[in-house]
């Protein structure tokens, strides 16, 4: 009678694992049919900025000269200046090496451009308009789809709904039955058709998942509802740490242009200082000039040697900021990042942030960017392109998988079925929703999912046709 019992109970609980199994696939279609294509963008968009930005930099200036020694920046500047018509200077990005150009913005009648310097005879060596290559258009589709806030919308609720993707997924890996760990952890290339094509996409997707969770995560810090107004508004590096320093109306996001992200994320939404006071402390020796060349120099005297960032003051009490980070290019070591903010008028630092002053989210999020950007030298740029390649190998393969299981000749979406006899708040829903909460927008999609799922296409027999 003990035995009878045992087997029952055995049988019971692997009717419930199954149906469990069933549940988890139906969300992993679900939500592959809407996040496939996204994931597809973004690698493809991905792989464009990544060697656009090694190749030939993200403002294209990554260009090589003979070298030489270095003419005074104020003169490289009245030549960037003079290539544009009624052009004013307002940021200088100091050159990687002694064998590479000068870059600076110019400003004229709303446009930007960038102008291309050499550094040691001050010839202009080009010049073109500024955030409108090959990179800043694979950094919109990438952030928006080049339809704004819609786009930003909907690419995070992509993102977070890869979340819910890569928990079912896993799940639907994991060895069960006969298959052990050993054999889940390498695809069965001896299989054939769909077989084959299923152990590819388990195998990749496994090796896969942990870091595509961590670039989906550090892309959607950066999202409008989950990034702006959850995270990094509460990660965000307090101004109040710089004592007795006016604030400007301006946040460090205004030093952003166009969609491609200039300043850390932990500083974005951190007020600038203001100048017009005697705060601060010593910067520049009492008596000196605040000039480009004088800043340069306290840039080169407190330790920002190779490339670093200058952004002239704007307005009456606009400030000088002197930055390096990873995720500009800079630096391939996130931790020494770094921002300084010097008053126009006297020559004092306002503020100075390094790596070690972000927030433990800030921290992360340093060292996350470089890292989904490819920014930490060349095994960074090899591990991001075959990390590209796969996420579009496995969205294609998930699609192949699809067509190949759906009934030839049938109009019929042919998800997987519905498990029966599972509760509606246990097992897979459950988790799931637990997941989605975390990211409001995807719990709001997959609230409405389940609402349709459950009581509209499991009641309309040609809809649960349609679609099973």
């Amino acid at each position: 009678m003990t035995d009878i019992v045992a087997e029952t109970d055995r049988a019971s609980s692997r009717s419930a694992a199954n149906r469990f199994y069933f549940a988890a696939w139906r969300w992993h279609f679900y939500a592959g049919l809407y996040v496939a294509p996204f994931l597809i963008m973004l690698a493809a968009t991905g792989l464009l900025m990544l060697w656009s930005a090694a190749l030939y930099g993200r403002d294209g200036e990554a260009v090589a000269v003979a070298g030489g020694t270095p003419l005074a920046v104020s003169v490289l500047a009245e030549a960037a200046a003079k290539a544009v018509p009624n052009g004013t200077v307002s940021q200088y990005i100091a050159p990687t090496a002694a064998d590479r150009a000068a870059a600076f913005r110019v400003d004229a009648d709303g446009a930007s451009t960038t102008v291309i310097v050499d550094p040691a005879t001050g010839s202009v060596l080009d010049s073109f308009e500024r955030r409108a290559g090959w990179y800043d258009l694979a950094n919109d589709i990438h952030g928006t789809l080049l339809i704004g806030v819609t786009g930003d919308r909907l690419i995070e609720i992509a993102a977070s709904l890869g979340i819910v993707l890569i928990v079912t997924g896993v799940y639907l890996w994991w060895p069960r039955g006969r298959t052990t760990l050993g054999r889940a952890l390498v695809p069965e290339v001896a299989a054939r058709r769909r077989p084959l094509w299923k152990s590819l996409h388990q195998t990749i997707g496994f090796y896969v998942a942990g870091v595509l969770v961590l670039f989906l995560l550090s892309g959607l810090a950066w999202a409008g509802i989950w990034g702006e107004r959850y995270v990094q508004a509460w990660s965000t590096f307090p101004a109040e740490k710089w004592d007795n320093v006016p604030l400007s109306d301006a946040t460090h996001a205004s030093m952003n242009h166009g969609g491609t992200k200039e300043v850390p994320w932990a500083l974005e939404q951190t007020p600038l200082p203001a100048s017009g006071s005697n705060a601060g402390v010593t910067g520049l020796p009492d008596g000196t000039p605040v000039t480009i060349d004088s800043v340069v120099g306290l840039a080169r005297s407190l330790g920002f040697d190779g490339r670093f960032q200058l952004n002239l003051p704007k307005g009456e009490t606009g400030v000088w900021t002197i930055s390096r980070d990873s995720m500009s290019n800079d630096s391939p070591d996130p931790t020494s990042d770094r921002t300084v903010h010097v008053d126009q008028y006297t020559g004092k630092v306002l503020a100075d942030v390094r790596y070690a002053d972000y927030s433990p989210a800030g921290k992360a999020m340093a060292v996350g960017v470089a890292l989904h950007e490819g920014d930490l030298g060349l095994w960074n740029l090899a591990f991001n392109t075959v990390f590209c390649l796969s996420v579009i190998f496995l969205s294609v393969s998930g699609v192949v998988m699809w067509w190949m299981r759906r009934p030839s000749g049938a109009l019929r979406i042919a998800a997987p079925p519905v498990p029966k006899d599972l509760p509606l708040w246990k097992g897979a829903v459950v988790l799931m929703l637990a997941i989605s909460f975390a990211f409001p927008l995807a719990g709001l999609v997959l609230l409405a999912v389940l609402t349709v799922d459950v009581l509209v296409i499991s009641r309309v027999a040609v809809l649960r046709n349609a679609l099973n």
